[in-house]
């Protein structure tokens, strides 16, 4: 198993790289990756419910799509975080192998 997770680690480090992933991070990617991930996906998860939610003339359906479509932007922004800062941490550590 652990030979498994190496080489997907590789393998997505290297897609990663394919696409542009050694460039420096903008101003932007860094303050997201400074923030905690799950903080982060609750807060946008719980906007985007609250907005559906609390529309005026708001009908069952729109509760399911909003906490649902909440739970989903809430996840992807949790992930995007995480290797935002998983990303910095990699950066960073080939800076300091290489001596830059």
């Amino acid at each position: 198993m652990p030979g498994i997770r190496s080489r997907l680690l590789r393998a997505f480090w290297a897609v990663d790289r394919m696409l542009g992933g050694e460039q420096p991070l903008t101003r932007t990617e860094r303050f997201v990756a400074a923030r905690h991930p799950v903080r982060l996906g609750v807060a946008v998860g719980a906007c985007w419910t609250a907005f559906f939610t609390l529309l005026p003339g708001t009908q069952s359906a729109d509760v399911v799509v909003g906490v649902a479509g909440g739970m989903f932007l809430g996840a992807l922004s949790g992930f995007t975080a995480r290797y935002l800062r998983a990303r910095q941490h990699r950066l960073q550590r080939i800076r300091l192998r290489d001596g830059a």
